[in-house]
């Protein structure tokens, strides 16, 4: 099927013929029909880009054409074309039939084709979407972690071969970057996947309750201890403990975390009993751990016990091909999670994410995309949903990167430059130059074929 088809199924012969040629006129791919059965019959198994339907709404079975379209094509816009109508059946059409956009003859061109080729935008966002979801479930998630590049297959590579022993685990990379969910993700994949998994964030307890949180306390160990409290260790038995934040522990407590490693027995405060414990035990820091010895925050002896192995994780800044399959499975996830209709981005909104340093990583992209699911009212994120929140952060123009037009200049042609010069800023880098522009590859393929058929574009 060739690019951007759209069906019309207009019962009046020659309503449907003006209409075919005009639409035809804006490089979209034309299917006539008179009925739903002649449209499937051209199309078979695959699905139009757009439907525009010609009905008579007059009647009390008005909408009964779009409502035959929407059972057999319930995921292409539809576009409604009808002879007489009024605000209130327009309303009727998309609010309550699902209709796309609806229009009464004679039909305004120009918003026709502006309403046409946002429709097509729709139908690829979606199609990108479910390409997005079949990556996830081809490799494109691991436990809670969630990326294709060549650096998460290897994370995910070393996490397989480390899992089912329980060797402690040291993990390094900025904040935000995923830590806890890898740390998750090891205890998931873990012999120990049935038995609890604790985390504590070592730079948000104060020093003076860090050891009792760590290791327990008898009942009247200190003022304020009013009955016996288990700590961590005891809580993680026979699971997985996370100490998120490891360099930022006190000196004295990491000299008692140590014997706790080696012994493999806590003793609570204001009590003479070892217990034992069956901890497997998991480290994180933003910091390099071999500076973090070095300017004395972090023991030496206990950084060796501790990296028994290691996992790195990337910034999001390096992984950003990740980006699009990461922000899709988080919309998925928080449209959830607060019952949103979010479903997808649109490819403006993939792009202005792809502009962004992200400083924060993954965390940040979170944040981001919540904000945008909350004050979506529709399927698509658009760039707009990111505002106030500054997500584009381009570089300063240089003369060489803008290009100079005379007024009056039509449309195609504006566009047609700023695509070639687009082309050549990237070096002919056609995914590149597809994110710098706001639109799909798809979109950008099919405006350089309509070039070629025109004789505009010569392939060296």
């Amino acid at each position: 099927m060739s690019s951007r088809p759209i069906l019309i199924i207009d019962r009046d012969p020659q309503s449907g013929a003006a209409l075919r040629e005009l639409v035809a006129g804006w490089n979209f791919n034309v299917v006539l029909a008179q009925n739903n059965a002649q449209g499937l019959t051209h199309f078979g198994n695959t699905t139009p880009s757009v439907i525009v339907a010609g009905s008579d709404v007059s009647t009390s079975n008005g909408f009964s054409l779009l409502r035959e379209i929407r059972a057999l094509y319930p995921d292409t816009p539809v576009v409604l074309v009808t002879d007489q109508g009024s605000i209130e059946m327009a309303l009727n059409a998309i609010q309550q039939e699902g209709a796309y956009h609806y229009f009464e003859k004679p039909v305004d061109a120009d918003k026709l084709r502006i309403i046409l080729d946002r429709a097509v935008e729709l139908t690829e966002a979606k199609r990108e979407n479910e390409l997005l979801r079949r990556q996830l479930q081809d490799r494109g998630a691991f436990g809670e972690l969630v990326g294709k590049s060549e650096s998460m297959r290897a994370i995910y590579s070393l996490i397989e071969q480390v899992a089912p022993s329980s060797a402690s685990v040291l993990l390094t990379g900025d904040s935000g970057t995923g830590k806890e969910l890898v740390a998750r993700t090891l205890h998931q994949k873990s012999p120990r996947r049935d038995k609890p998994f604790v985390a504590i964030n070592c730079s948000a307890i104060p020093e003076t309750l860090m050891e009792s949180e760590l290791f327990g306390h008898e009942k009247g160990a200190f003022t304020g201890a009013a009955s016996r409290r288990q700590g961590c260790f005891e809580l993680a038995d026979t699971g997985t403990l996370l100490l998120d934040e490891i360099a930022e522990m006190p000196a004295m407590l990491q000299a008692k975390l140590l014997r706790v490693i080696e012994e493999r027995s806590v003793r609570r405060l204001g009590s003479r009993k070892e217990i034992s414990v069956d901890v497997r035990l998991l480290a994180a820091t933003n910091r390099n751990p071999e500076e973090a010895v070095q300017g004395g925050s972090l023991r030496e002896d206990l950084l060796y016990r501790l990296n028994v192995f290691r996992i790195g994780l990337p910034p999001l800044r390096d992984r950003k091909e990740d980006l699009p399959l990461l922000a899709q499975h988080l919309v998925t996830q928080l449209a959830e999670k607060h019952n949103r209709p979010a479903r997808f981005l649109s490819s403006g909104a993939i792009a202005a994410l792809q502009y962004h340093a992200w400083p924060g990583n993954v965390r940040e992209l979170r944040n981001v995309i919540e904000r945008a699911v909350v004050i979506c009212s529709g399927e698509q994120i658009e760039r707009h949903h990111f505002a106030p929140y500054p997500i584009e952060q381009r570089v300063r123009l240089r003369n060489e990167d803008t290009i100079t037009l005379p007024v009056g200049t039509p449309l195609e042609e504006l566009e047609r430059q700023m695509i070639m010069r687009t082309l050549q800023k990237t070096k002919n880098n056609k995914t590149r130059a597809a994110v710098l522009l706001g639109i799909s590859l798809k979109t950008l393929h099919n405006k350089l074929n309509l070039y070629r058929e025109r004789g505009l574009l010569h392939d060296d």
